[in-house]
């Protein structure tokens, strides 16, 4: 793992950079540029619209390239200049338009260091629990960016948030550089294991579509749950916003454990298996939330729901990375995509919940997990046990062949 520590710094920085500012964004919004309802809408609406589809562009080219190192530094160095602006503006026009463009760019940064990551993981039998590590570190910038972010609002304002921000984006750059190697992945590796792994054209096509429905309606119910449960407690428990964030907490300190333990499974047991537990483990966690009675209950579900955000956010991305392992780059955007898409449709649902109530908000998401569910089973990708293994097997052969010529 000591090799892959450039990488997971990079994650660390790249997440408290998100983490500090996205949970402020409307509070900046609203405080700072003092922007009106319509134009907090249009911008909430825009930043992830933007964010998918520069993502997506870059994505295509970088699976064309020989390394994505320079590519890293460059959206690095984006990122780091548009939150410095953003530390200093107060037109909101101005703002909306770096969020569409700088902040866009920014946003590639996570799919593309997975992307990196996972050629640099070619052939590797540890490449899921390696992954899966890394993508713990994104959960850890998360549960200590929101507090820091607090208390730099609590010291100053919005100036020092961004410009922390901009601080991290530049290490993420600056390690990058020096740290990232800058020879690409061994390309007998990638067309091995493209010729044995991946699956025609039109079935891939139709197995892939199918994911990614599926995995942007389990998103839509993972935030919509979030959402909705500060509000659920109080109008149906009467509980305290003190309550919700003693189970939101918990449930966030249940997630890297279990990340991490269902990534050592993944070397023991079927990816696929493992995927089709997640929509199962929210389905029964959403349904158990709309019939619950008391506070304790929802407090003793969060294993479940842990267990399924740990599964998807965990193992989703190496599991579609396995359905396109030619291109990486556009294989880790499109997972990381399903994200904001899933965010906003979760949008109309919450927003409708405040009138028929927020009890049938979870019913919603239940029969969200259940199509999902049936979508994933029905993509059955053609990639199996016995192509994986020789794919690994030829990828340690052409590394232990590379060491003993060099």
């Amino acid at each position: 793992m000591r090799q892959h520590f450039p990488l997971a710094l990079v994650f660390l920085c790249v997440g408290l950079a998100s983490a500090m500012a996205t949970p402020f964004l409307t509070l900046f919004l609203t405080d700072a540029v003092h922007a009106s309802g319509l134009q907090i809408t249009a911008f909430l609406v825009a930043a992830p619209l933007s964010s998918v589809v520069v993502s997506l562009g870059l994505a295509r080219w970088s699976d064309r390239l020989p390394s994505r190192r320079g590519l890293i530094i460059a959206a690095a160095l984006t990122g780091a200049a548009g939150s410095l602006l953003t530390a200093w503006l107060r037109d909101y026009w101005l703002l909306l338009g770096l969020t569409v463009t700088a902040s866009a760019v920014a946003s590639a940064l996570v799919p593309q260091v997975f992307a990196h990551a996972r050629g640099s993981l070619a052939g590797s039998p540890n490449a899921v629990m390696t992954m899966t590590t890394l993508r713990t570190v994104l959960s850890l910038s998360w549960v200590g960016g929101p507090f820091l972010a607090t208390m730099l609002l609590t010291a100053g304002d919005f100036t020092a948030v961004y410009g922390f921000a901009a601080t991290m984006f530049t290490i993420a750059a600056v390690v990058t550089w020096r740290m990232f190697p800058s020879t690409p992945v061994p390309v007998a590796t990638v067309a091995a294991q493209t010729l044995e792994s991946e699956p025609g054209r039109d079935e891939s096509s139709r197995v892939l579509v199918l994911t990614m429905v599926a995995l942007v309606l389990l998103q839509c119910t993972g935030n919509l749950s979030l959402q909705a449960l500060p509000l659920f407690l109080k109008s149906e428990l009467n509980a305290g916003l003190g309550d919700a964030g003693l189970i939101m907490g918990l449930c966030a300190g249940l997630e890297i454990p279990l990340m991490l333990g269902f990534g050592m499974l993944a070397a023991r047991y079927p990816l696929r298996r493992l995927m089709l537990a997640g929509p199962a483990l929210a389905l029964v966690y959403t349904a158990i939330v709309a019939v619950s009675s008391d506070t304790w209950q929802l407090a003793a579900a969060q294993v479940l729901n842990a267990a399924a955000i740990a599964l998807l956010q965990g193992l989703g991305i190496s599991y579609v990375q396995d359905m396109l392992p030619s291109r990486p780059g556009h294989a880790s955007t499109l997972f990381i995509s399903a994200g904001p898409v899933g965010a906003m449709l979760a949008g109309p649902i919450l927003g409708a919940a405040a009138g028929f109530g927020y009890r049938q908000a979870y019913l919603i998401g239940a029969l969200l997990c259940a199509v999902a569910f049936v979508l994933l089973l029905v993509a059955r990708p053609t990639l199996t046990g016995a192509r994986i293994t020789r794919t690994t097997r030829i990828g340690r052969e052409t590394e232990a062949k590379q060491l003993v010529e060099a």
